[in-house]
């Protein structure tokens, strides 16, 4: 067993003794919680911090900050858990520097890949090249929070300046992806929303202010390629790159070209990603292509419609948010299903029927009320097959039915839930 910051086991043993009744809970608690720290995360010898997925040895910008959120409200206690996550943000730097739109990388410029076929601009770093806007997003969404968790300024440095360019100048691009953008993605011999149509450039699109995406949170195509979550996810992160670097001289055009792609993204969502439907009124899509085609859906990967008051774009009690949940949370969304053992989100990433943990999870972690919280806590430790851990998604009628057994990021982000639910005093 590897080997934890003090703060971490201090942790466990605090909630440990707050479930003291609750004997299934404190057993996966001591399971997931310190899921990632024990099997997933490495310290290289350069001073980073490289987090793995877990069951695929590559790291995710967006699976591995997601994978140490439940540890960030301790920095402030452990100067060792500050390193590690500081060694994860160099690291999360260095890549977005390699290239910007690549979602999964390797430990090494090892030259090894997802498949060594892909049409794209693969390098030795490269696992993987789907361009999901939300990948850097959650590079920004970490810094941020470490940032300002710990007032820690070294991080706002060269490096970190010139990741932020060259992200910035990216999503102004794919503002307008059919006349300015190089990207292109296609994988032969694959299901279809393994790769984008129209010879890697993805179906068209018109202007809308918003910014481009090849792929989802899942690493599935998109249908129509503005992702109303992803953006949502862009105009929060953008301003916590505004209120870092506010105070630097010399940093004034990046500012105003921050505020306005805030701007025009923020319009964007306004002007089309919100539509009238039938039985819940105004309600977000879930994509848009600018024409005035929309998805109707929810996918239970973050950023999801339903994770939009958890990343910090609108309150829990916005008037749009909720009937877009209520929406999202019924038979109206094609991936929402209802069996036996649990209802909830599920993804086309998955077999029809299976519903995600991190779906229900992030249910949770946007609910208010103390019963329904734990309903949902008590339905993630009835279906886990009986490992005491979470996975990505479980047959409803036959939870022993699952998909990835090792799978960090939803052990992580139950273990956030459930410390949320112990705030909630759901448990008294």
């Amino acid at each position: 067993m590897k080997q934890y910051p003090e703060i971490i086991q201090h942790v466990m043993d605090e909630v440990h003794i707050q479930l003291k009744n609750e004997p299934k809970l404190q057993q996966l608690f001591m399971n997931c919680f310190p899921n990632t720290l024990e099997t997933t995360t490495k310290r290289l010898t350069d001073g980073t911090t490289f987090v793995f997925t877990g069951d695929i040895p590559a790291m995710w910008l967006r699976d591995s900050a997601e994978q140490v959120a439940h540890y960030l409200p301790f920095l402030t206690k452990s100067d060792e858990l500050q390193e590690l996550i500081k060694g994860l943000i160099k690291r999360h730097l260095f890549y977005i520097n390699h290239d910007p739109y690549t979602n999964a990388f390797n430990e090494e410029a090892n030259d090894q890949h997802w498949n060594k076929a892909d049409k794209s601009v693969l390098t030795p770093w490269i696992w993987e090249r789907k361009y999901e806007v939300d990948s850097v997003c959650f590079s920004l969404k970490l810094i941020y929070t470490y940032w300002k968790q710990t007032s820690d300024d070294t991080v706002i440095d060269a490096t970190f300046l010139r990741a932020l360019d060259k992200i910035i100048s990216m999503w102004e691009i794919e503002q307008y992806h059919d006349k300015k953008s190089s990207y292109t993605f296609e994988r032969d011999d694959c299901p279809d929303i393994d790769t984008l149509s129209n010879n890697g450039k993805g179906t068209p699109v018109n202007y809308t202010g918003m910014t481009w995406s090849g792929f989802r949170p899942s690493d599935d195509a998109c249908e129509y390629h503005y992702h109303i979550p992803d953006n949502m996810f862009v105009v929060v992160v953008l301003g916590y790159a505004l209120e870092m670097i506010s105070h630097l001289e010399g940093e004034d055009i990046l500012i105003k070209r921050m505020q306005q792609l805030q701007k025009d993204v923020q319009q964007g969502i306004e002007n089309y990603g919100i539509v009238h439907h039938p039985e819940f009124g105004e309600i977000y899509a879930y994509e848009t292509d600018g024409f005035g085609h929309h998805v109707l859906m929810d996918d239970a990967g973050t950023p999801s419609l339903l994770s939009a008051p958890y990343l910090g774009y609108c309150r829990v009690d916005d008037e749009i948010y909720q009937n877009t949940r209520k929406f999202v949370l019924s038979e109206g969304n094609p991936y929402y299903y209802e069996g036996i053992y649990a209802k909830g989100l599920g993804s086309p990433h998955t077999p029809e029927g299976y519903i995600w943990p991190i779906g229900l999870s992030m249910q949770v972690l946007t609910e208010q009320d103390p019963k329904k919280i734990k309903a949902l806590i008590d339905t993630l430790a009835s279906t886990d097959a009986g490992t005491n851990y979470m996975h990505e998604g479980f047959d409803a009628n036959d939870p022993y039915q699952y998909t990835r057994e090792w799978f960090a990021w939803s052990n992580s982000l139950f273990s956030q839930a459930l410390l949320y639910a112990l705030e909630k005093k759901v448990f008294e």
